[in-house]
């Protein structure tokens, strides 16, 4: 089972003693698993409610409705993605989703400009639904505080003044949401995988998961079942803190297995993002930190984290979205990112 953390005392009082020893402990945790599940974060429990909710609401329209927000119409990687059609360790995931991000303006292509400030633009809302837009993002928001604070903790536990990561999260940071849908698969001839083994590419995710069990998490060589939680949130870094931290802070491997015949799972990502252009270069650790970090470079030459947030985020959007890739991106090259 994975630890449980109480954020409570830290958003009451960070500099008081329980406050302080949730610091030590979610260090620990983020060091050793690098998944927990987070309750005391004083979310009210019916924003978690509306926002599945209309998440059933979506995946309940008529296909051609969700068909038309398709992700293929957006260079920005917003917008709905069929079964079958993104890709995890080269092989197609059992699931369909809509991708929302910040809502703004279209960034339009300049030849000064990296290639990833293209991830910048508007979401594709469906009509027939008015009330999704304004109930995921009362839910972004809600959540976005808490990551904060936990930010703010991590900063606290390696060593640095709570403030340390401050400036790379505003003031626009580029904070990203997944509503996704894994349907049983067919009876013969599937695979199993609802979302492949892999390891987030950003700073922290937070997914809040409907009754239906089907994540694991690598521990200790084993993949491990994270069965739903009422009240609680679970929580996992991405590669990009791991490698800040040169690996002292763990972005552990997990998975999605596809629910039994005749069930569905929901289950709503919220990556804790910052801004598309913050660096996050290597963080100056305690000697009695450093001397037990193993390293935080992907061991795969083909696969290097970039420093800068939208490099590493357009690097993971492009492998799992060929066909976005190949309309809007086909003249990137990921060496030059």
């Amino acid at each position: 089972m994975l630890p449980v953390l109480d954020i409570s005392s830290y958003l009451q009082d960070p500099a008081g003693e329980p406050g302080q020893a949730f610091v030590h402990q979610l260090l620990a945790t983020c060091h050793g698993p690098g998944f927990f599940y987070l309750t005391g974060h004083g979310i009210d429990a019916q924003t978690d409610i509306n926002v599945l909710r209309i998440a059933n609401q979506f995946f309940n329209l008529p296909q051609a409705d969700r068909e038309a927000l398709s992700i293929s119409n957006s260079p920005h990687f917003r917008g709905y993605t069929l079964l079958e059609t993104e890709m995890t360790g080269g092989r197609y995931d059992w699931r369909d989703q809509i991708d929302i991000g910040p809502e703004g303006p279209a960034h339009r292509p300049d030849s000064s400009a990296p290639p990833w400030m293209q991830l910048l633009g508007p979401n594709q809302w469906p009509q027939a639904l008015p009330t999704m837009s304004p109930t995921v993002r009362q839910w972004m928001s809600s959540v976005q505080p808490v990551g904060m604070a936990l930010m703010r903790a991590l900063a606290e536990g390696l060593g640095q003044s709570a403030d340390y990561f401050d400036d790379r999260m505003s003031p626009e940071p580029y904070t990203r949401v997944k509503i996704i849908r894994y349907p049983a698969q067919p009876e013969n001839g599937g695979s199993g995988q609802g979302l492949g083994l892999h390891h987030d590419s950003g700073i922290m995710t937070f997914i809040l998961q409907d009754e239906v069990p089907g994540l694991q998490v690598m521990s200790e060589g084993q993949l491990i079942d994270v069965e739903p939680r009422p009240g609680a949130y679970v929580v996992n870094l991405g590669e990009m803190m791991q490698s800040a931290t040169n690996g002292y802070l763990r972005a552990t491997k997990h998975q999605v297995v596809s629910p039994p015949a005749g069930k569905q799972r929901i289950s709503i990502a919220y990556f804790m993002n910052p801004r598309l252009d913050a660096k996050f270069e290597p963080v100056e650790l305690p000697d009695e930190l450093a001397a037990d970090a193993p390293g935080g470079q992907n061991t795969d030459p083909a696969d290097p984290v970039f420093a800068t947030f939208g490099a590493n985020t357009l690097k993971i959007r492009m492998r799992s979205h060929p066909e976005v890739t190949a309309a809007y991106y086909a003249d990137v090259n990921l060496d030059d990112l």
